[in-house]
């Protein structure tokens, strides 16, 4: 069985909305909000856990979107922005999709992995998850992972 794992960033992974005025430069087409975001967990041990996963057979995705709202030069400078920060802080991925706000997250993997869970940090979206599990990004996110560990 295929697994994956299928990370969103703003607000789960990447503290976007910690960032000073960061709607109203987002708004302003500024991707300096998508850079400088400190990690919302210890990105460090969330990497060795994660390849720790890989190792047990599962692949990771990240699926996020880009501003609401933005130009097509900007959101492409989002995509670069989102990249280099998963880059930079040493996110281990296999899959990239910077995908259009809205656009169903579901689609960017769907029939890549028999089984996929889903972190994130909008209820709305977990809900409207159909690819498998989902797990709410929230203080016990290393804690919920560590134990997929167990599980599989």
């Amino acid at each position: 069985m295929t697994k994956m794992l299928v990370f969103d960033m703003d607000g789960t992974i990447a503290d976007l909305y910690g960032i000073p005025n960061w709607l109203k430069l987002l708004q302003e087409e500024n991707t300096a909000p998508y850079w400088e975001a400190d990690p919302i967990v210890d990105i460090e041990y969330l990497s060795i856990i994660l390849n720790e996963l890989k190792a047990l057979g599962w692949k990771i995705a990240i699926t996020s979107w880009t501003s609401k709202g933005g130009s097509k030069a900007y959101n492409k400078a989002v995509a670069i922005a989102k990249k280099g920060w998963l880059d930079m802080h040493g996110f281990p991925y296999d899959e990239l999709h910077i995908v259009k706000y809205g656009t169903t997250k579901a689609n960017c993997t769907r029939g890549k992995a028999d089984f996929q869970i889903l972190v994130d940090d909008n209820d709305k979206i977990l809900d409207g998850w159909t690819l498998g599990a989902v797990i709410k990004a929230d203080k016990d996110l290393i804690g919920k992972l560590l134990s997929l560990k167990k599980l599989f």
